[in-house]
């Protein structure tokens, strides 16, 4: 499964592009739409450049998606799901609350999973607010609610049919 163009839209979005090097709100060196490896002061990138990056991280948080993630999932919510471990790195994911709840099948308290994630330091983010409820918008979105296989997710009647 890959990212939908709603969640690569949602990532460009909430990262914007910034074809300098700058410093984001969490202290660290950031160019591009959210790209911060090898990352350098004075650093430039055009947005083709950047799109480029942005495809390479995305794939680095769509592989942790599927390395960590053990329930199915449907296209939208794996795409509001590879958003989050973008911004917040696959560490970060892979030792939360949200995927453990996750992974013991509770899809129902993931949206308000992302939305405890809206902390720069000890500061909550409007900007991280913002992003979360877009995450959780997409989670809930229904995209005919089947998972990779084209089985029916999160339904216990299409479970026992």
């Amino acid at each position: 499964m890959r990212i939908n163009r709603e969640g690569l839209d949602l990532i460009r979005k909430f990262e914007g592009f910034r074809g300098t090097a700058y410093v984001c709100p969490a202290g660290i060196w950031t160019i591009g739409y959210g790209h911060t490896k090898k990352v350098k002061p004075g650093q430039r990138v055009t947005e083709t450049e950047a799109d480029a990056l942005l495809l390479a991280d995305v794939a680095a948080a769509e592989d942790a998606v599927k390395k960590f993630v053990c329930v199915g999932l449907n296209e939208n919510q794996f795409s509001a799901l590879v958003s989050f471990v973008f911004n917040v790195g696959a560490g970060n994911f892979k030792n939360s609350t949200l995927l453990r709840l996750l992974n013991y099948g509770k899809y129902d308290l993931v949206p308000e999973q992302f939305r405890r994630w809206v902390y720069v330091g000890k500061e909550k983010s409007r900007g991280l607010q913002r992003r979360r409820e877009a995450e959780a918008d997409l989670w809930d979105k229904q995209d005919g609610g089947r998972d990779e296989t084209g089985r029916q997710k999160n339904s216990a009647s299409a479970e026992s049919a």
